[in-house]
């Protein structure tokens, strides 16, 4: 008996979760939106499973508290062993604030609040050493605080799915998930939204009422601390019950399988929902969009991309001449922003070779990204497809053995390679690229005597560059024409990079600086190529992967999207201006052209020299979808709302009127249904063919 009262913390946070879901269900059963009849087995179904699904989560989710509890002990305070921890907590404090850990390398918040954390553990060790007479009232505040942050978080869970059942009638999804990664944006909508004080001072109210509860029939686990046997017990108990967990909960939620479709969502466990959403990173468009009958959609389509066969959008591709089997090498450029470059009206000099290579190029001066990631420009010039509802594809499971570029290089004969110089498991890269028959260079290939520069994204640029240029070398010796994509990675915060190469230091840490470096790396990267026999033969396209800032005032600030992009080739590519409207989907079709590929094509991007382009643009967020034409932006987003934009020129002085990039976006007052029903086009049958597996090679 003494032993079950040892498990008291995890016991009694267990009921009181379970009492809550138990509450929630009852509450999201009788909501308004929930616009359905139960039958008594589906309602036992949603009780009776929903309770054991709930119970299981919890003994995952306690898996701090007991990792908590486990180490709490006043042995570990005796000489010297109590004192050797201290020392080495101090250590690692100093450590962190010297501002040369590997936390300072990743930049951000996180060194802030690793140094925070250390040193609060630091002090509170501290305490408990020095002052062993406090020693119970400390730790029983402590043991108060973290069951108050359990009871709280259960509580805000509650009211945050309840709110999010009143926005869409469902539990947890990746809209949930989306709301994680926009978090200033979401935040600002919640304070206009809702009666935020009133809602929190309550919740903070019943949560201290709760907790007092909840601490007095579990503090004899402080009182009578567990000796070590008492806790291996305890671990085998708690360990046995999370392999338990870990095995049953996907069990259950394969029998949330029922016709109504508000009986599965009542009996699923809305942390099991948000995960699940997390690792499948998709949005089911036909739950949350406005859609359009199945034959309307592609006879819209169809008007965008002549000549497709079917609910598809597979079409010949003719050229009027003959094929050129010239290398390609396809440079994508981490987080560059049109308006760091000197034609769009920047005056700080940071791209000083680009801004010289764009005389020699053509460029493409109208050019909007896909999304606001690196995995949505890479799915954008890979897949040359719609940004669809949810994560990338590049990041979903069903990311193999799609029709891509390299596949239509492949299919020329092409040698085919990404190259990348951080680690391409980040991002689901690898496995997306092999998926589709890439090879890969990334970091694991480099010796250490090649690498004379890293951070935690990676080696830098220059070190990239070499191994660039010795991969090419050797794929033009195999008598085979390559593509190589790759993917630079010095552009993105901490922004270090070798000392002594621009004007701005490396220690700096500055966006300016992970700018010019970059641009800097590219330079040397031409620079050497030009000596290369392969390099007459090649083209270059260079292109920005999104931009720097994706923050705005509207849900799709077009500013926020507009990039560089350029193909270079001399004697064969002449320089010029392509001033129309264009997509991140479109510059690799566009290269086929010029290259007079005949292929079979499924790309929703098209050739823009081609007579049927219709000057458009898609970005998007995670969840906003949207369509630039016209002049106009039209947005569609979940629970089938659509937005419409006027889009009106704000000039800047001293800039050509093809590389503005400024726009007011004025609220449409007379609804455009004609860019409505296209955009929806689009959007609905790149769903359409993702989710029946119609993009396959």
């Amino acid at each position: 008996m003494t032993f079950i009262k040892k498990l008291a913390p995890f016991y009694t946070l267990t009921f009181f979760y379970v009492i809550t879901s138990l509450i929630l269900r009852l509450v999201l059963l009788f909501h308004p939106i929930t616009q359905s009849s139960f039958s008594f087995l589906d309602t036992l179904k949603i009780f009776s499973i929903g309770i054991l699904s709930d119970i299981l989560v919890f003994c995952l989710a306690s898996g701090f508290l007991w990792l908590y509890l486990i180490f709490i002990s006043n042995k570990k305070y005796q000489k010297p062993f109590g004192y050797t921890l201290f020392s080495l907590l101090i250590a690692l404090f100093l450590y962190i604030l010297s501002g040369k850990s590997i936390l300072t390398e990743y930049g951000g918040a996180l060194p802030t609040i690793g140094l925070v954390f250390v040193g609060i553990k630091t002090l509170l060790f501290g305490l408990f050493l020095f002052v062993p007479k406090k020693r119970a009232s400390i730790r029983f505040w402590l043991f108060a605080f973290v069951m108050f942050l359990y009871v709280l978080l259960i509580l805000q869970n509650a009211i945050s799915e309840y709110f999010f059942w009143n926005e869409f009638g469902v539990k947890y999804n990746f809209i949930a998930v989306n709301y994680l990664v926009y978090t200033n944006e979401v935040i600002g909508n919640i304070m206009e939204s809702y009666p935020v004080i009133p809602i929190f001072g309550t919740l903070f109210l019943v949560t201290g009422i709760i907790s007092y509860f909840v601490i007095q029939k579990s503090k004899i686990y402080i009182e009578k601390i567990p000796s070590v046997s008492e806790k291996i017990k305890l671990s085998i108990v708690y360990l046995s019950m999370f392999g338990i967990a870990l095995w049953s909960i996907p069990k259950l939620a394969k029998t949330e399988n029922a016709t109504n479709v508000f009986t599965n969502e009542l009996q699923a466990n809305g942390m099991y929902r948000f995960y699940l959403a997390f690792m499948n990173s998709e949005l089911d468009y036909f739950k949350f969009y406005k859609t359009l009958p199945k034959d309307e959609a592609y006879a819209l389509l169809e008007k965008q991309l002549p000549h497709i066969r079917g609910y598809s959008t597979t079409r010949s591709i003719d050229s009027d001449g003959t094929e050129i089997h010239k290398n390609v090498v396809l440079i994508t450029i981490e987080s560059y922003s049109a308006n760091f470059m000197k034609m769009y009206g920047n005056d700080q000099n940071i791209t000083p070779f680009l801004d010289s290579l764009a005389q020699q190029s053509l460029v493409f001066s109208n050019f909007y990204a896909s999304g606001n990631r690196t995995v949505r420009g890479l799915e954008a010039v890979t897949l040359c497809l719609p940004p669809t509802a949810g994560e990338s594809v590049v990041k979903r499971k069903d990311n193999k053995n799609k029709f891509t570029t390299g596949s239509v290089f492949k299919d020329k004969g092409y040698l085919v390679k990404y190259l990348y110089g951080g680690d391409a498991f980040f991002d689901n890269m690898e496995d997306f690229f092999t998926g589709n028959g890439y090879d890969i260079v990334d970091k694991k290939t480099f010796n250490p005597e090649n690498i004379t520069f890293a951070n935690v994204w990676g080696v830098c640029d220059e070190d990239m560059v070499n191994k660039a240029i010795s991969t090419m070398n050797m794929e033009a010796q195999k008598g085979k024409p390559f593509f190589n994509h790759w993917m630079t990675v010095s552009n993105h915060r901490p922004f270090t990079y070798p000392n002594g190469k621009i004007d701005i230091p490396g220690d700096a840490k500055s966006r300016e600086g992970g700018v010019k470096y970059t641009d800097y790396a590219i330079k040397k990267f031409f620079e050497k190529a030009q000596k290369q026999p392969w390099f007459q033969n090649t083209v270059f396209v260079i292109v920005a992967d999104h931009c720097a800032s994706s923050a705005g005032k509207t849900e799709l600030p077009v500013d926020k999207y507009r990039i560089p992009a350029m193909i270079y080739s001399p004697g064969f590519i002449k320089p010029q201006h392509y001033p129309q409207l264009m997509s991140q989907i479109d510059l690799m079709p566009t290269l086929f052209g010029l290259l007079h590929f005949d292929y079979e094509s499924k790309f929703y991007g098209q050739d823009v020299f081609d007579s049927s382009y219709h000057p458009r643009a898609l970005i998007a967020t995670y969840q906003d979808l949207g369509l630039i034409k016209d002049n106009i932006l039209t947005i569609i987003s979940p629970k089938q709302q659509v937005k419409q934009f006027n889009l009106k020129l704000k000039p800047k002085e001293g800039v050509a009127t093809e590389f503005q990039i400024y726009y007011d976006q004025k609220p449409l007052t007379t609804p455009r249904t004609d860019l409505i029903n296209e955009t929806i086009a689009y959007y609905q049958t790149a769903s359409d063919i993702l989710k029946r597996k119609k993009y396959q090679h």
